[in-house]
């Protein structure tokens, strides 16, 4: 029997293949706004603080049976007693009479006796700034009545507060996020120092003057690094968004304040041709560097997995199966930094692994019938010579903590002050923070550095070096 050939019929049946299509079309839109909406810390780069009403806790953690505090058998951590040349007053107690038989002792000791027991009790004295006053005097001639005065030197003239005072200032607000009308109070609370708050704002603008060698010499030395790592922050320049850019190296971390998430911030931090290998996230921007030279983010990999899996759908394989391989090499990687592995080792131990990887990934990017997860999957793809660098070259790592970590001061200073008002503060942001970080990184006093940048610029003399010397 033929098939029919009515008109209607037929347009009947072209639009129930126009309805199955649009029904398809808002099956995905409405499947991705619901994944939006439920984007919470465990799979996105959303903050806890952020998480919508009944999200999961970011870290479940299995409640321990051990009671609380140190455990039997953990090493003691007792406080160490200061060298002699730092007490700054000493006294001693001295038996006059024998506990045994009540003869007298002498006092001083002989050969025989044991060494004295100490304990140390650290104070602070009453802390009061040493104010010294310049006074220019005058004196009237008696011949010809005239007065003549004795000037008080330009360089005096040229700060009211001394470089020691300011270098503490700038360390509670660069390094402790205390805010400007804080450090106003703090001065006259701890010091008896009264100052304007305009004076706070100039003084860190020197601070931030004296640290601008300093700043640069750590920016070069993260260009020039063999292995660096990266990441960037959103910040406020008088309400108007920009970024915080941050990379790191070994012993040195620099910081740019940059209008734009894009090529221009990156090249700001790194440079137009940036050398090396990179670790950082996914973020688009850092495709500049090949793959061969990069080291993607398992971190932010096993949460996009998360992501995935909490989509649903049939394409949510790809995320259980990522969500075990991540697993693998955590695993893997922890043991190889325990020293249960030689790198050989894990290079043998990841290799199935790797394998893995792209099968899981080539089948979610060919045949998921998800169009987001096939091209995450895509993405990764094109990334994979990326997520094994750690493997092989010493020195990388497989996750972006470490910058990260050091990212963490910057995000809760812009929580708190929300950014500049000014390019001179966003200068004194990226300055004090490089300085901050990089000594932190390398065990040293922030504050005796500050100091002597701040005489070292009010001498007209050349900055400290913030790196030691090769």
């Amino acid at each position: 029997m033929e098939a029919s050939a009515c008109p209607g019929c037929r347009s009947r049946g072209a639009r129930i293949v126009e309805l199955e299509r649009r029904v398809a079309e808002l099956e995905t839109t409405v499947r991705d706004l619901t994944a939006r909406l439920g984007n919470t810390a465990t799979h996105s780069s959303l903050p806890p603080s952020a998480n919508p009403l009944g999200a999961p806790p970011p870290v479940v953690k299995k409640k321990s049976k051990r009671r609380r505090g140190g455990q039997p058998g953990h090493p003691p951590h007792l406080r160490h007693l200061l060298p002699p040349e730092r007490v700054d007053d000493l006294q001693t107690f001295v038996p006059s009479q024998c506990a045994h038989c009540h003869a007298a002792l002498p006092a001083d000791p002989s050969p025989d006796d044991p060494p004295p027991t100490r304990f140390q009790m650290i104070e602070l004295p009453p802390v009061v700034a040493v104010v010294t006053e310049y006074q220019g005097h005058a004196r009237t001639c008696r011949c010809c009545g005239g007065v003549t005065r004795a000037p008080i030197p330009r360089a005096l003239l040229a700060h009211s507060i001394g470089p020691r005072l300011t270098a503490t200032w700038s360390y509670r607000s660069g390094c402790h996020g205390v805010s400007k009308r804080g450090v106003e109070e703090m001065a006259e609370a701890l010091f008896d120092a009264p100052v304007s708050l305009g004076t706070v704002a100039n003084l860190e603008q020197e601070v931030s003057a004296a640290l601008m060698a300093s700043h640069q010499e750590a920016v070069t030395a993260v260009q020039q690094a063999a292995v660096k790592n990266a990441d960037e922050t959103s910040w406020k320049l008088r309400g108007t968004l920009c970024w915080l850019w941050a990379a790191a190296a070994a012993g040195v971390v620099a910081f740019v304040v940059h209008a734009r998430r894009s090529a221009a911030g990156l090249t700001a931090l790194l440079g137009l041709e940036i050398q090396g290998i990179l670790c950082s996230d996914r973020w688009g921007v850092y495709d500049r560097v090949p793959a061969e030279r990069r080291q993607v983010c398992w971190a932010h990999l096993k949460r996009d997995f998360q992501k995935i899996i909490d989509r649903g759908g049939p394409s949510a394989f790809v995320g259980r199966e990522g969500q075990k391989i991540v697993k693998k090499v955590f695993a893997a990687w922890h043991a190889f930094r325990e020293g249960q592995f030689t790198r050989a080792q894990l290079e043998a131990k990841l290799d199935p692994v790797s394998n893995r990887m792209n099968r899981v990934l080539l089948e979610g990017a060919i045949l998921g019938t998800d169009a987001t997860v096939a091209t995450f999957c895509a993405n990764v793809l094109a990334l994979e010579p990326a997520l094994w660098t750690f493997v092989s070259t010493e020195g990388v790592e497989p996750t972006n903590n470490v910058i990260e970590r050091l990212l963490r001061r910057a995000v809760l200073w812009r929580k708190r002050s929300f950014g500049c008002t000014s390019e001179a503060g966003c200068r004194f942001v990226e300055r004090i923070l490089t300085v901050v970080q990089t000594r932190r990184l390398q065990g040293k006093s922030v504050l005796d550095y500050l100091h002597d940048a701040l005489r070292a610029h009010r001498a007209g003399q050349l900055c400290p070096k913030l790196l030691p010397a090769e």
